[in-house]
């Protein structure tokens, strides 16, 4: 049983370390919010990773397979929301990043970090898809335990992406953090138009 919670937590390391849409959010919001307000971001994005792990577990990678269209589909919105979220942030200016901090709600950081986890095609295909089949290929009574090795990995990785980028909000000043959210701007639209080019390559 150790040996399965240890292969599914390094597995889970190894999918969600990888810069991606939904690290450079939670990031953000570490350095926007600070503790205790970022752990609203981990949360979200480790309920959102914890929801597809099951998923996963429970065979939901064959219907990603077998529904027509269903790829082109979140590969759209997917590049349309992160093109959203990359804009928005290249337009940053100090005194609108005050008014997000001051305008701050649990629910607000809850809805956004659930459309970055859950909008982001990559991180369902490798969450329900790869995970999904590592666990259909444990043995029937080590499933379970692999698939909390997992979730364990997402949520230990949020937390630390958080922390660190707490202990970065001294250093912040308005003008750098002006700078940061323009750089994570850059990123995502990166992604974003990473997905809308592989969207374009599903409709070829």
């Amino acid at each position: 049983m150790t040996a399965a919670y240890l292969a599914g937590l390094a597995l889970g390391f190894a999918l969600i370390v990888p810069i991606g849409a939904q690290n450079v959010f939670v990031f953000g919001q570490g350095v926007a919010l600070g503790m205790p307000r970022a752990l609203w971001a981990v949360a979200g994005a480790g309920l959102c990773d914890t929801l597809l792990i099951v998923l996963g577990a429970t065979g939901a990678s064959a219907l990603l397979d077998s529904v027509p269209g269903l790829r082109p589909a979140m590969l759209a919105a997917g590049a349309a929301f992160l093109t959203y979220l990359g804009v928005k942030s290249l337009r940053a200016k100090p005194a609108a990043i005050e008014d997000e901090a001051g305008s701050w709600s649990p629910l607000r950081t809850l809805r956004r970090t659930a459309a970055v986890s859950l909008l982001n095609p990559h991180a369902i295909l490798d969450t329900v898809g790869v995970l999904g089949a590592a666990i259909a290929a444990q043995a029937a009574a080590s499933r379970t335990v692999f698939a909390a090795g997992a979730v364990t990995a997402s949520w230990a990785w949020f937390l630390l992406l958080a922390g660190a980028a707490t202990g970065l909000r001294g250093a912040m000043t308005k003008e750098r953090h002006v700078w940061f959210d323009r750089a994570s701007g850059l990123i995502l639209l990166v992604f974003a138009a990473w997905l809308a080019y592989e969207f374009v390559q599903a409709l070829l």
